[in-house]
């Protein structure tokens, strides 16, 4: 599953390719799985809008766009049709006469990528979105296993109440904490009174969202911490020493344009290269490039776990 830094490079790549492009129509498959907000909902909010920014937040991608005015007219095309073909052409809905910006939220889930291509590019099998910009350019959610979600939030309405008339409609945030930004003694804080292992709590999304196995395994190598000790018992040192490590392995990720140890590539379809910097993960048995102890794999929370027994105490 692509983990922050993935999503952060893909998010990165589409909002360099598209913002302030207007969407000219979408196209769904109809596929249930993969849509948390109903397909219609979808494209009534889409079509017609323009792109004001795409960015992460946790593990989903979060596409912010402003409705077009009521006179603009774009197709909108049934779903489950072939994304190619033509279908009738309507105006935009009256939500359009008051443009609140909406946001478009992308789960890639386990198999899920998001590209930028070019009209001639041959749609790939298990394409479940398709927004066709003005200039023709497709952005294009392909997912094999169907586990990524699509969603409309609507900041104005789903915030009604925490929301005066001289503030900023709130957007989506997440579940938990941004484990970029967190300050230490919030990160400290996070853990205090915790019983599970160190590695679940990095795992959980309510405490800080966007962190997966993989940059969990290797943060907790470069911090010398054994993924089984218990949250609560870490000391002050300890957590400070895996704050600055999470937060160094995430940024060298975004900076090499993530992991790809799987399905995922970029913006473009292109792969990653952090999976050559790892550590420990997936590197079972192999030799620990510090000290030379073979690496040991073991099971916490549900997920395989990679650590070395000399170096992680």
């Amino acid at each position: 599953m692509p983990e922050l830094p993935e999503v952060e490079t893909i998010a990165n790549g589409v909002h360099a390719r598209v913002h302030g492009q207007r969407i000219a129509s979408v196209w769904t498959s109809g596929k249930p799985q993969t849509f948390k907000s109903p397909e219609t909902e979808i494209s009534d909010a889409l079509t017609g809008a323009t792109i004001d920014s795409v960015r992460r937040v946790g593990k989903t991608i979060v596409m912010t766009v402003t409705p077009g005015g009521p006179s603009f007219a774009a197709s909108s095309q049934r779903v489950g049709s072939n994304p190619r073909s033509t279908s009738s052409t309507r105006k935009i809905d009256s939500a359009a006469l008051n443009p609140v910006p909406t946001e478009f939220l992308i789960h890639l889930g386990m198999t899920g990528r998001l590209l930028v291509s070019a009209p001639g590019v041959p749609l790939p099998l298990h394409t479940h979105a398709v927004l066709t910009l003005v200039d023709h350019r497709e952005i294009r959610f392909v997912d094999p296993r169907r586990f990524g979600r699509l969603s409309i939030h609507h900041p104005a309405i789903s915030n009604q109440q925490r929301t005066t008339s001289n503030q900023q409609p709130a957007t989506y945030t997440g579940p938990g904490r941004e484990p970029l930004t967190i300050s230490l003694e919030d990160f400290i804080a996070l853990f205090r009174g915790r019983k599970t292992p160190i590695k679940a709590a990095l795992l959980n999304q309510s405490l800080l969202h966007g962190v997966g196995n993989i940059y969990a395994d290797e943060s907790l190598f470069r911090a010398g911490i054994r993924p089984r000790r218990q949250a609560a018992r870490l000391t002050h040192a300890e957590l400070t020493r895996l704050r600055k490590a999470l937060v160094d392995v995430l940024r060298h990720a975004i900076k090499l344009g993530g992991s790809s140890v799987s399905d995922y590539v970029d913006a473009d379809g292109v792969r990653g290269f952090f999976q050559l910097q790892h550590k420990v993960y997936m590197r079972t048995g192999q030799p620990c490039l510090v000290c030379g102890t073979p690496i040991k794999k073991t099971t916490i929370a549900g997920r395989s776990t990679h650590f070395c027994p000399h170096c992680q105490r």
